[in-house]
Parts: structure tokens; C-alpha cells; sequence
């Protein structure tokens, strides 16, 4: 398995998955131009991807997927309630590229793709998990809480982008107007770092783990305030990073750390 956040954060988020055989987008958040700069950095193209799984239809992950998928005849997969929701948004697709999961379960080339329910402020907005052969990676962010669906979906995983949105004094005291904190701060909105480093502690056990967090804030965040935070979450906790889990952080505008399992 391959695994590269292209882009993750408030401004886009996408994310490479990949088999010897087969290799898929989660989400296209950004302009096409973009994610196919971001995919030639880590030596890849567009006209290899074999489809494009879409969590919900909030901008930062739809932007570019009406066309990539005209222009290099891509399969755009999300269920009924998304696809509804994006539809006017993203521009006319070819009709053998409008997939609908009436369930939660697909399979691409030799990839195994699961959805999974999450709570956000969007019609019906999933993340998924991913299966080559052995490995499994999981995609769990725009949290509003971290569910046990989403505690199930992450457990056995191999890598896991994990949502580490927000600081919570940062959200409270910073610029943006009392409704958008309060959704923010909501079980539909995003998860906190500390909530994060709570939820990893969580998912713990004999298996090692990627962890990458991800989808972070650009106005109420800073990356090395994320991480050191679920650092300290998780040393408390006496797990130990660098054997227990690796611990990365996703980029938010350029592609981040290559994983090959």
C-alpha cells in the first residue's frame, strides 16, 4: 500500500491511495491544476487515477473534482446524499462517472474501499478505509466528535489521518464571529488537538500504527502546536512514539511524507 496526503487542511484536502495495481483520490479539494502538481511531485498522474471517493461536499474537498473527472475521464464514487448535495456545484460529469454507493462497501482494480458515518454539518458525510491485501488505511477527519464508528473504522488500521483541527483557546479568543466558534467547537464541526491526542490513546494496541495528523486550521492551528500537543497526550499516557505509532504530520500545501507499506 501507498499513501500520500497531497494536500490536508481548511484550504483543500486530498489524499493519494494506492496498490501495485490500482490507485484512487480520496477527496479533490483544491483546483485540478493543483492536485495534478501534487501528484507529479510524488511522480504520479491524473490518467493513472482510477477514481475519486468524495467524504462530503463542503468545498475544501470538492473543488476540483467536477474537472478532473471530465478531463481525464475519472469515476467520481460518493453516496446518494452527497452526490446530491455536490451536484450543482461541481459541473456536468459523464454519466458512467457518476458512481453512487447505495452501500458501503466497493471494490477498485484490487483496492477494497469502506465507508464509514461521521459527524459533520453536511448532508451525510463519511470517511472511509482502505484495504490492500494485508494493509488498511483510514481516513477519519471534519470529526465532530470521535464516534465509535469512527473508533471501529481506525482501530486495526495501519495508517490513519487523523483529524487535529483546532486549539480550543485558540477557536475561543481568536477572529472568527460567535456562530462559526460554536459550530467549530460542535459535534458536527472539527476535532480538536487534544481531542485527537484523547482519541489516539484510544485506539492503542499491539499493532503499530501510522498516525498523520491532519486537516488542520489554518486561522485557530500551527503544526508543531498540534503535534506537540498529542505529544504530550501521548508520553503522559507512556505510549511510546517512534515504536508504539509513528507519529507525521499532514501538509497543508504540498504533498507530505510518502508511506509504503
Amino acid at each position: 500500500m501507498k499513501f500520500c496526503p497531497l494536500y490536508s487542511g481548511s484550504s483543500g484536502n486530498s489524499i493519494f491511495v494506492a496498490s501495485d495495481k490500482s490507485r484512487i483520490l480520496i477527496d479533490a479539494g483544491l483546483s485540478g491544476k493543483t492536485i495534478e502538481a501534487g501528484l507529479k511531485s510524488i511522480e504520479e498522474t491524473c490518467e493513472k487515477i482510477d477514481g475519486i471517493f468524495i467524504t462530503h461536499e463542503h468545498s475544501d474537498h470538492i473543488k476540483g473534482v467536477g474537472i478532473l473527472s471530465r478531463k481525464y475521464d475519472i469515476p467520481i464514487y460518493a453516496n446518494e446524499l452527497t452526490w446530491k448535495a455536490m451536484d450543482t456545484k461541481i459541473g456536468k460529469v459523464k454519466e458512467h462517472n457518476i458512481k453512487i454507493m447505495d452501500g458501503s462497501y466497493v471494490e477498485v482494480g484490487d483496492l477494497q474501499i469502506v465507508s464509514h458515518g461521521i459527524s459533520h454539518d453536511a448532508a451525510d458525510p463519511v470517511g472511509y478505509s482502505v484495504y490492500s491485501k494485508e494493509k488498511k488505511a483510514t481516513i477519519a477527519t471534519d470529526l465532530g466528535y470521535f464516534s465509535e464508528d469512527v473508533k471501529k473504522a481506525v482501530y486495526d488500521a495501519d495508517i490513519v489521518l487523523l483529524e487535529s483541527n483546532h486549539d480550543i483557546e485558540m477557536v475561543k479568543f481568536g477572529p472568527y464571529p460567535y456562530p462559526l466558534k460554536k459550530r467549530i467547537l460542535s459535534e458536527v464541526g472539527h476535532l480538536s488537538n487534544d481531542a485527537c491526542g484523547k482519541a489516539i490513546v484510544e485506539i492503542m494496541n499491539d499493532k503499530p500504527k501510522h498516525i498523520v495528523l491532519g486537516h488542520l486550521s489554518k486561522t485557530n492551528n500551527y503544526p508543531d502546536l498540534a503535534y506537540k500537543t498529542v505529544e504530550n497526550i501521548l508520553v503522559e499516557e507512556g505510549i511510546n512514539i517512534g515504536k508504539e505509532i509513528y507519529l507525521t504530520m499532514a501538509e497543508r500545501d504540498k504533498p507530505s511524507k510518502y508511506i509504503e507499506l
